[in-house]
């Protein structure tokens, strides 16, 4: 039986919307600001005909839309037109954004990572295909982490192109589901297309078999975000297991592949891990370049098409928390690099952290915007992080826009473990949210709350940001350390950032949080691993987490808990910050808090956000647990409405045109919500 499953739907029909010039209404201080038009600022095409091409919107990764129809004055009337029910293929991490392309709504669904294409006016299915099941999808760690599909054209014909958990790359015409002829091969697996299919795995160099994947002492590679295509060459990105799964040191490297978008044929590989010769290789001592790995890039990629760059941000090497066996600052981990998109040579890197042992891996899309920086213009790439800063490069050349300083940073912890001894911090833009925990940061809403949180750390060690994990049964008599902001601090994979490329303003999102993961000796964790990665156990390896996050049923920190921040990119400097949503219900109904005005302290958790010609979007909740959209005055924060939404919301959302009406997608788990403005 075919996998594709096909409906006969009325034609999609491809509709064209012209931007038309407005403007907007500002006050105030930020009105020159906000006039300031980034000289030679361009929208890639995706943008200019506000079809929404790729899961941040466009190639620069700006979640933007020049799209004007919904705006302050109509915002409120906005409701639900369709709802998909994706609970048959459940993804319960709800990370896949569709994308618009002629009239159909195409993204992601489920652990086989269907690819679903639905109507874009009434959310109906129009087709869907599924994989065949293969040991390389069942073994994926990230299965259900699928964030959408990639799109380009063969002679004017639209194409997604799939990259699925086992590692395959699909491409599939856009407007009935079939895969591509001529590209690719045959997988010689059963189910396969004869057509329309590469096995990326024959692209890295390392000893694999098609049902089975590379062996697991090996290593492991999977996917989760889609690839991107640049000037008809469709470059893959990838992921590898959680690090803090890890007890084995051995893996491979997730290097970054470029292949022809007609025909599927491999164009070229960057190594991530640099061999000797190759540039950064001094940078691996103890020979681990040969044998250890990871350097994944599973967040979204962008591109700038006109000089042919594509920029791949990736998360740290072989294993998260503990690096004593791969001394060095191990280029190139927790890194943006920009490469050649027709060679796939490397044309500049940054190194965000050196010798990354704090999970501080690269979260999200690096976001391309064409500025005006003391008057001269610039065009930059933004790389928000878990560290809440946002380190910003022009992207021709790699330069920082403004100085990035190397300043000393604590030592390590754990005996063999040999860290960094600085770490690079921008001087500019300021950072957007906690870094390091003092006394000062923790909940002050009365001096007993106070107090409570300091007897509560007594048994960590804290400090500033860079504060190393720690071993159990250390000399310290600590429980563990705590580093801030952590797994979850700054911005992660939920904080989507936007854009404005008219205004050259970057909103971003966050949260407070740190890490507190306890290292055991590698053995009693490796005892736990069912099927563990690699040969050589490691000395340490994350045993589980510890640290204080609440105090009497409050979060230990002193609000916002979440917040959105907008940041003039033409300067550098904090515009305004608003809380995301509104204070939990616990915090409000706190008996501690009995009589105590709280205000806003933002709900904890990050924002989708998308900006259009109009408005700030956001998603959020309200105080009694109710999911919201909301809409943000971009020049001032100021909420201009909310509308009630049917599912809490994740990680993203879009909008588009059809049939001349502005609509807008919030991804849920097992769900898509289409919402638009009453038809009169």
């Amino acid at each position: 039986m075919s996998p594709i499953e096909s409906m006969p739907p009325e034609p999609p029909r491809h509709v064209r919307f012209k931007s038309r010039d407005t403007s907007l209404s500002v006050t105030g201080a930020l009105a020159a600001t906000l006039a300031l038009v980034a000289a030679g600022c361009a929208y890639d095409d995706g943008a200019q005909d506000a079809e929404w091409h790729n899961i941040a919107g466009n190639d620069m990764g700006q979640r933007y839309s020049p799209l004007d129809q919904i705006d302050a004055n109509n915002f409120g009337r906005l409701g639900v037109a369709w709802q998909w029910d994706g609970s048959e293929l459940p993804a319960v991490n709800a990370r896949a954004t569709p994308i618009y392309v002629d009239g159909l709504l195409i993204s992601v669904a489920g652990e086989k990572r269907h690819v679903i294409a639905l109507d874009a006016g009434t959310g109906e299915m129009v087709w869907r295909y599924v994989e065949p099941e293969t040991f390389r999808w069942e073994y994926s760690m990230r299965k259900n982490h699928g964030k959408g599909v990639a799109y380009g054209e063969i002679d004017g014909r639209p194409v997604v192109y799939l990259v699925s958990p086992a590692f395959f790359l699909h491409a599939i015409w856009a407007d009935n589901g079939q895969h591509v002829e001529g590209f690719g091969g045959q997988i010689p697996v059963e189910g396969f297309p004869e057509t329309g299919v590469v096995d990326l795995l024959a692209s890295l160099g390392h000893e694999f078999d098609p049902y089975y994947g590379i062996p697991l002492e090996t290593g492991y590679i999977t996917s989760s975000s889609p690839a991107i295509v640049v000037n008809d060459v469709i470059v893959v990105g990838n992921s590898a297991e959680q690090g803090y799964n890890q007890s084995r040191i051995e893996n491979v490297p997730g290097d970054i592949l470029g292949f022809d978008a007609r025909t599927g044929q491999f164009k070229w590989k960057f190594n991530v891990l640099p061999g000797p010769g190759e540039f950064g290789h001094e940078t691996w001592e103890n020979d681990a370049w040969e044998w250890t790995g990871d350097i994944s890039s599973w967040a979204p990629l962008s591109a700038d098409s006109e000089r042919g760059i594509v920029y791949i941000p990736t998360n740290g090497a072989t294993m998260d928390f503990w690096g004593g066996f791969r001394p060095g600052n191990n280029l190139f981990s927790t890194s943006l690099i920009a490469l050649d998109v027709e060679t796939g040579e490397r044309v500049w890197h940054y190194q965000l952290v050196h010798h990354d042992i704090w999970n501080y891996d690269t979260p999200q899309v690096p976001v391309l915007m064409d500025l005006e920086v003391d008057g001269v213009p610039t065009p930059a790439v933004v790389q928000v992080t878990k560290q809440a800063f946002a380190y910003t490069f022009n992207r021709e050349t790699g330069e920082p826009v403004w100085p990035i300083e190397e300043r000393p940073v604590p030592e390590g912890l754990i005996p063999g473990e040999a860290l960094s001894p600085t770490q690079p911090f921008p001087t500019r833009p300021a950072a957007y949210d906690l870094q390091g925990l003092t006394h000062d940061d923790l909940l002050d809403f009365t001096p007993e709350l106070r107090q409570a949180a300091i007897e509560a750390l007594e048994d960590y060690v804290i400090g500033p940001m860079f504060t190393p994990p720690l071993h159990r049964d250390n000399d310290l008599g600590k429980v563990a350390s705590m580093w801030c902001p952590g797994d979850v601090g700054g911005t992660n994979i939920d904080g989507t950032p936007a854009a404005d490329p008219e205004t050259g303003i970057l909103y971003v999102t966050s949260q407070k949080g740190c890490g507190s993961r306890i290292m055991i000796p590698g053995a009693e964790r490796d005892a736990r691993e069912a099927r563990p990665t690699g040969v050589t156990i490691s000395d340490w390896a994350v045993g589980g987490g510890a640290g204080v996050r609440r105090v009497q049923g409050l979060p230990i920190f002193k609000p916002p808990y979440s917040r959105i921040t907008a940041i003039d990119m033409n300067t550098g400097e904090h515009l305004w910050w608003i809380p995301v949503g509104e204070t939990p219900g616990a915090v409000l109904n706190n008996p501690q808090l009995e009589g105590i005005d709280v205000g806003n302290t933002g709900t904890g958790r990050q924002a989708a956000q998308i900006v259009t010609r109009t408005l700030l979007m956001y998603t959020g909740e309200g105080s009694d647990g109710t999911s919201y959209l909301f809409a943000v005055d971009k020049a001032s924060g100021e909420e201009l409405g909310r509308v009630a939404l049917p599912a809490m919301p994740r990680y993203g959302m879009m909008t588009y045109l059809h049939d001349g009406m502005q609509h807008v997608v919030v991804q849920a788990p097992n769900t898509l919500i289409g919402l638009r403005l009453p038809a009169e």
